[in-house]
């Protein structure tokens, strides 16, 4: 079964002895032949060198690994988010989409040869441990990095519970790499967090994995029975920092928000893959006024829900640029040889926008404060920023854009981003207007 997933291969026989037909090249179906000949050439070229390395390198080598290495390499070169995953690493893939799963808890992606942090997880070892955005990890329990894939450092990180491992830190702003223990743990992702703030309801979602929609249905109902619907001034729904996750849970929980419409379509390489998926009747918030607040760190899903809410003008998005993933990856499954993550489709928000390497920019910026220490580390960050990413189906003209910071305060009062957002929905004035997307005036900024 393929699942789509937004953060997220037919058998290829491989050999020396592998034959070229003959063919004469004439007319289209020459030219095909032509470009086949070609392929099968550079099949056997691959043979050739495959051969070559277990007949005469130094030490017998592993076949798996040298085949799971030359799978990855030709993922990778397609864009940053298509990869291999081995049989044991697709059964890891399918437990943390269910929302549990053993290790660290963060979220990673590879920068010239080192993992860099995404984002630490909430409430996870990770994050208690201090671990930030854009944190750079050379070592493991000593081991360099340098050398192994993505898989294979993920994999390392992995590990019994209760069982300690060390990292190396490279931290922008640090003079020097340091370590930090962490104990591994069952990591269950509790993806949907809320509160009562007087008149507001807080709903925090970090994840979308398969428990989000059920979480979010049991924070509004559980909102809706503690504050008086006459005095419920409204929703925050915070995506800051959420990476996204399965494409089915961000059209639900859009559709948790609206009555009708599309919520996004997503188009692959040939017209006919076009799919549109649509509100049904219901609105779980009863129609109250909705902020969704967005950062550098809010991606994929995260873009889709904020997306299909801007474009009904059912939310007002508050915040700094989104991170710009609008890409769609398929999990498509190799039988007992793992799966691989495949870039299929750009996604677009109902009003027809690519957000691929440009983002959701909000309808009203709010640039988050950040302390001296960290300004160096916390640079902007987006999918325009990642070296071989797809390019965006953006107008003539338009640039792609580079994200924002995802710097998120951890005391409240000092959480620029939440505190606009309250009184944003309690009515206060406040020196900036919000930009009406129907109309061409730029979104107004809220200076430090």
């Amino acid at each position: 079964m393929r699942r789509s997933i937004i953060a997220g291969f037919g058998c290829l026989a491989i050999g020396a002895a592998a034959s070229v037909l003959a063919v004469q090249a004439f007319g289209p179906q020459g030219a095909a032949n032509a470009a086949n000949s070609e392929t099968y050439r550079q099949l056997n070229l691959f043979g050739d060198v495959f051969d070559r390395v277990r007949s005469d390198y130094v030490e017998v080598p592993d076949d798996a690994k040298l085949i799971d290495a030359a799978i990855n390499g030709m993922l990778a070169s397609l864009d940053p988010h298509s990869s291999y995953m081995n049989a044991k690493n697709f059964r890891e893939m399918q437990v943390q989409t269910r929302g549990e799963f053993g290790g660290l808890g963060i979220e990673v992606t590879m920068e010239n040869g080192l993992v860099k942090v995404v984002t630490p997880i909430d409430d996870t070892p990770a994050s208690k441990a201090g671990i930030l955005p854009n944190d750079l990890i050379t070592q493991l329990d000593g081991e360099q990095i340098q050398g192994l894939t993505l898989g294979q450092a993920v994999e390392k990180m992995r590990g019994r519970v209760n069982t300690p491992i060390n990292l190396t830190i490279v931290r922008e702003g640090v003079a020097d790499p340091f370590d930090v223990k962490i104990v591994r743990d069952v990591i269950r992702i509790k993806s949907v967090r809320f509160t009562e703030e007087g008149d507001i309801g807080y709903i925090r979602v970090s994840t979308f994995n398969e428990q989000t929609q059920e979480g979010l249905t049991a924070a509004l109902k559980q909102i809706n029975s503690k504050i008086a619907q006459p005095n419920l001034k409204g929703i925050v729904l915070d995506l800051r920092n959420n990476p996204g996750g399965l494409l089915d849970q961000a059209i639900s929980v859009s559709d948790t928000f609206l009555q009708r419409g599309e919520i996004v379509s997503t188009r692959g390489r040939n017209a006919e893959e076009t799919q549109r998926y649509n509100a049904e009747p219901g609105d779980l918030a009863n129609a109250k006024p909705v902020v969704v607040l967005v950062n550098g760190g809010s991606a994929s899903a995260s873009e889709i829900v904020a997306g299909a809410l801007q474009d009904h003008n059912r939310a007002t998005v508050i915040g700094t640029r989104s991170f710009g993933k609008g890409s769609v990856q398929t999990i498509i499954p190799l039988g007992s040889n793992g799966a691989i993550r495949l870039t299929t489709a750009r996604y677009f928000t109902p009003s027809g926008r690519s957000i691929q390497a440009k983002g959701i920019e909000p309808n009203v910026i709010v640039e988050q404060e950040i302390p001296e220490d960290q300004k160096k580390r916390m640079q902007p960050r987006g999918e325009a920023n990642l070296r071989g990413h797809l390019k965006g189906e953006n107008p003539e003209g338009e640039e792609e854009a580079s994200g924002s910071a995802s710097f998120v305060p951890t005391k409240r009062e000092d959480d620029k981003q939440l505190l606009y957002a309250f009184n944003f929905l309690r009515g206060i004035k406040m020196d900036t207007k919000v930009d009406n997307r129907n109309q061409s005036a730029a979104p107004a900024t809220v200076p430090n």
